[in-house]
């Protein structure tokens, strides 16, 4: 009897829009095609996932993956790499390479390096600037495009919209949710001196809370001005979650692990200029703010914000040092250990890497685990302990900020439309990634 599916993968606790049961799943030309019990000779290849847990495919929505021209820090395939090894199935990643990603000449050439050389699926974010306005209803809709990022602060590379005119200019010609850095640049300017050399604690005093604020507001009346639809990246105050609370109808909210889970002093007492990030991990009060955000439903995604820099930049006294770490390699197990620790279901930590993704950004194909959907899926042990080693880090610079910390939950499998691309630590032999498809593209 000839095989009815390429793949089946048997016997794993299915984790999708009906709950969590065990079944199967059976897969063909790279898309499910069945759910439920499916016998035994009915598949070319047999995945085992008896005992372990599948997830629709983890989407991380912001990573930087530093080409071209930054490749000394991060490429492509390095990058994605690091994606699959942690379980992640498809990656959005950001325009402020070199040269910049603000044509459509860049998205293409970006689009063309990537097809069969990443590991994972992908989408590009083209920077929105003063000079490519007029450009924006075309961008935004380009294959492979993820919609338009904007800095209103600066950070690394050289996009930065940081003036209210000009952010109106772009907002008003938006059709598709664009994803915004909100920190005031003028009052990052303003306060500089409170930087003390070789004290990268000072970071958080001089990118204040009131700075993060300040741009949230000014980016959030401009949305509802124009009733455009805008996706606040990295919150990390107490104060912009308890806006943003009151302002869901333009705007979504994304967190990251390292803002939920690193805490301030501590984290710069640990790990120096290698917890420094743009907006900054800040104290306790803050990292509460952002988990009460998260079960109250204001958050919309987790995103890594996957930034890496070579070890000599990091090593640059402060505030000489490079702000950025590694985490798309380890969004997954750090947060399935939140889950463990019973800071949220593992349903809400779907909703936040599967669901939440398609919804916002209206992707075509992905975040569910059902018939007729591509067959991505990160396949977890809830109950294996792990310690993260910067060894195990796929990433070019070789370092995890969570290097030696133990957690509970693991990423054992990553299957991008049907291929294993990663199978207990080991990589597959070839990439296949492709573009991402969207409904507004």
């Amino acid at each position: 009897m000839p095989a009815i599916y390429d793949v089946v993968v048997r016997g794993g606790t299915v984790v999708n829009h009906d709950g969590e049961s065990v079944r199967d799943i059976g897969i063909r030309d790279g898309r499910i095609v069945e759910l439920g019990s499916i016998a035994a000779d009915a598949a070319g290849e047999v995945i085992n996932a008896k005992g372990l847990t599948i997830l629709p495919g983890v989407i991380d929505t912001q990573v930087h993956f530093r080409e071209p021209g930054l490749t000394h820090k991060e490429d492509l395939e390095t990058g994605s790499r690091a994606a699959v090894m942690g379980g992640v199935t498809a990656v959005f990643e950001m325009p402020n390479t070199n040269p910049l990603t603000t044509s459509a000449e860049a998205l293409a050439d970006k689009v063309s390096r990537a097809r069969h050389r990443m590991f994972c699926d992908f989408a590009f974010f083209v920077g929105g600037t003063r000079e490519n306005i007029e450009d924006i209803p075309v961008l935004e809709r380009l294959p492979g495009s993820a919609g338009i990022k904007v800095f209103m602060g600066s950070s690394t590379g050289n996009l930065l919209v940081e003036d209210d005119p000009s952010l109106d200019d772009i907002i008003a010609k938006l059709s598709r949710r664009a994803s915004f850095h909100a920190e005031d640049e003028m009052r990052l300017n303003e306060r500089k001196d409170l930087r003390l050399a070789g004290d990268p604690s000072s970071h958080p005093v001089w990118r204040d809370p009131e700075a993060a604020l300040m741009a949230t507001k000014r980016l959030v009346a401009l949305a509802e001005k124009h009733k455009k639809r805008v996706h606040v990246l990295h919150i990390s105050t107490a104060d912009e979650m308890a806006f943003l609370a009151d302002h869901k109808e333009w705007a979504s909210v994304e967190v990251t692990p390292h803002h939920l889970t690193l805490v301030a002093p501590d984290c710069y007492e640990r790990l120096g200029t290698y917890a420094q990030m743009n907006p900054p991990v800040r104290d306790d009060t803050h990292r509460q703010g952002l988990w009460r955000g998260l079960a109250s439903g204001v958050v919309d995604v987790l995103g890594s914000d996957h930034a890496p820099h070579a070890r000599e930049e990091k090593d640059h006294a402060y505030p000489a040092s490079h702000s950025g770490m590694t985490g798309v390699q380890t969004l997954v197990p750090m947060m399935l250990d939140h889950v463990n620790a019973g800071r949220l279901s593992l349903q809400r930590f779907v909703d936040l890497t599967s669901h939440g993704p398609q919804r916002l950004f209206g992707i075509r194909g992905k975040g569910r685990i059902a018939v007729g959907y591509d067959a991505d899926l990160t396949i977890v042990d809830m109950k294996r302990r792990e310690t993260i080693r910067n060894d195990w880090i796929e990433s070019r610079c070789g370092w995890t900020p969570y290097d030696g910390v133990t957690v509970t939950g693991w990423p054992l499998g990553t299957i991008v439309r049907g291929h294993r691309a990663m199978w207990e630590g080991e990589l597959a032999p070839a990439a296949s990634g492709e573009a991402v498809r969207f409904y507004e593209g």
